[in-house]
């Protein structure tokens, strides 16, 4: 994430030296350890009380990483935002999680294990508890823009690089009440002649949905072809929508001015998917 701050009128001189920076820091960050996480999500329920987390080094250089909890809210149009104050009806996970170690340096291609333990659990409350389990780059975290660049004698540049990832962990107490569907499927071309679909998950109840979500466009005569797979689309509490765009592919031959599209939002299960939400767009 790039905290970019400008003072000053010369504009161009600044949009350059900022597309000059951005080779070099690119260039750190693959200099850089790569970091591999696994699993990607952390889901606290039923007996459940430790999960371990690992890490490994895919990058050719040593990486140390501060580990620590930070809150985040998704917006309707799926971003993250960073909070202090839960929104009403969020609630956080991380008073009620312990883990160990706070902080690892990995050398190329070492691993490591986070362990997360849940702590004083049977005192919640129903419902669903969340954090983010942050992972914080501690390399060359000075090697860009320490001081700000100046640019001319009334212009100046500052840039603040943080490296880092995040991984939602979640404690869930009680039965689910969570019920989805999906709305406001619209199709759009684009101008270079690629697809577009957008739509919305609703979300009511208790706890968040995640799963993958899977575009089907069927022709007049029945055949289905596969336009779409999104993995990992979560929708989490309190937000009651998520606004998501779907780039289509396999669309060269297909004639979009008759036929249907079905969106269909599963549950992520190696033995048989649970179907979450389904819509279909006639076109």
């Amino acid at each position: 994430m790039l905290n970019f701050k400008y003072k000053g009128p010369n504009l161009s001189l600044f949009l350059y030296l900022i597309f000059s920076i951005a080779i070099t820091f690119s260039s750190n960050i693959m200099a850089q350890g790569v970091i591999s996480i696994s699993p990607k999500r952390v889901v606290f329920e039923g007996p459940k009380k430790i999960v371990e987390v690992n890490l490994t080094n895919e990058g050719q250089d040593s990486a140390k990483y501060a580990i620590s909890f930070i809150q985040l809210r998704m917006t309707l149009d799926s971003k993250f935002v960073e909070i202090t104050n839960p929104d009403p009806g969020q609630l956080f996970a991380d008073k009620n999680i312990r883990f160990y170690p706070r902080s690892v340096v990995l050398g190329s291609n070492e691993s490591q294990v986070v362990r997360l333990q849940l702590a004083k659990g049977n005192e919640l409350l129903p419902g669903e508890y969340r954090s983010h389990l942050y992972f914080k780059s501690l390399n060359n975290q000075k090697a860009l823009g320490v001081g700000g660049v100046k640019i001319d004698s009334t212009s100046r540049f500052e840039l603040s690089p943080t490296f880092g990832i995040t991984i939602p962990v979640i404690i869930r107490v009680g039965e689910s009440t969570t019920v989805l569907n999906i709305k406001d499927l619209k199709l759009e071309t684009t101008a270079i002649s690629t697809h577009v679909l957008h739509l919305t998950i609703n979300r009511s109840g208790n706890m968040s949905a995640y799963g993958d979500l899977k575009v089907t466009y069927i022709a007049p005569n029945g055949k289905d072809t596969e336009i779409a797979l999104l993995n990992g689309i979560a929708v989490y509490t309190p937000n009651a929508s998520r606004m998501i765009k779907v780039d289509l592919y396999n669309t060269t031959n297909l004639d979009f001015s008759k036929g249907t599209i079905r969106v269909v939002f599963s549950s992520q299960s190696e033995a048989r998917p649970q179907k979450l939400a389904e819509a279909e767009l006639v076109l």
